[in-house]
């Protein structure tokens, strides 16, 4: 059994996109059709924070980390982007130091690129039952900077946030506010040269995505115990809402009990996505206590990810 001990965010101002067309590769009809029909008309951008910085000032409002930063096993980075820098190990090393994690081994997870987030916190929950200590924690950072064309946009997909969340994660116990309850991953090796290549998602990949993901989501409630009707509300990742309404259609869901709060004023932040949109659901009173959730995350080549938190 894995819990969130504690979840905080750091959003940016946002721009509008149509303000973005000399830092990314969006021309004027480009910028029309992200805000006609994929209900995109800001992101969030932090020109005066390096990644680093982002990843401090989400991790700076953990209120639960506060004393309990000797009790951190594991400071753990999930990265839909291999590097961004030379050196990404020093960065996460500098980063513990800040935070006084002296304790902590720091590791990136990547490779499911913006699944890594979910599949992080899993790994995390693994890691600290195998050491069996009941108080040990672990740090989720998630987050990173549009340092290329391709990170900040996606052709016929989004446009890439800069936002960044932090997670602390423990082993489970009873009780516990933030339970994850059930997952599950599926990955599409056959698609990974659209990562390399940073080409448009090719049309087998955009006939598979709504199958899988529809998929992907059923099996994770059934990994949890329970119906897909139990759950109160998703928690998705931010892609773009065209995609949405086609899972929507597909499972027959109704859409407000999507969270789609965020998609027009944030952008695709990359992993952090569910959990900026689960603090921020929190924040506008949408999660209650007893409550399940669940939540989403895509990477391209392609791992679909989806988890059950009991509130």
């Amino acid at each position: 059994m894995t819990s969130f001990a504690a979840v905080s965010t750091f959003l940016p101002p946002s721009v509008p996109i149509s303000e973005l067309r000399e830092d990314s590769p969006l021309d004027a009809r480009q910028v029309r059709r992200f805000q006609r029909f994929y209900g995109l008309s800001a992101v969030v951008r932090a020109p005066e924070l390096d990644e680093e910085g982002l990843l401090l000032a989400a991790a700076s409002k953990l209120d639960g980390l506060r004393g309990q930063e000797q009790r951190v096993r594991y400071l753990v980075q999930a990265r839909t982007f291999p590097s961004s820098r030379p050196d990404p190990a020093g960065a996460l090393r500098r980063i513990g130091a800040e935070l006084g994690l002296s304790e902590a081994v720091a590791f990136a997870v990547t490779g499911q690129a913006c699944a890594s987030g979910l599949e992080a916190v899993h790994l995390c929950g693994r890691l600290l039952a195998a050491d069996g200590d009941p108080d040990a924690l672990a740090l989720v950072l998630a987050g990173e900077k549009n340092f290329t064309p391709i990170a900040r946009c996606v052709p016929r997909s989004n446009v890439g946030g800069e936002a960044a969340a932090a997670v602390l994660v423990r082993e489970g116990r009873a009780g516990d506010t933030d339970e994850v309850l059930g997952r599950a991953t599926r990955t599409y090796g056959r698609f990974h040269d659209e990562v390399v290549t940073g080409e448009p998602s090719s049309t087998e990949f955009n006939k598979l995505y709504t199958e899988a993901l529809g998929e992907v989501m059923m099996a994770a409630c059934e990994n949890s115990g329970i119906a897909f009707d139990d759950i109160d509300l998703i928690i998705p990742h931010n892609v773009n809402t065209i995609s949405w309404h086609a899972v929507a259609d597909q499972l027959d869901l109704p859409w407000e009990r999507i969270f789609l709060d965020n998609i027009p004023v944030t952008g695709h932040c990359f992993s952090a996505d569910p959990f900026v949109n689960y603090g921020t659901a929190g924040q506008l009173g949408r999660l209650r206590p007893g409550g399940r959730y669940l939540l989403t995350a895509v990477g391209l080549g392609a791992t679909f990810s989806a988890m059950v938190v009991q509130h």
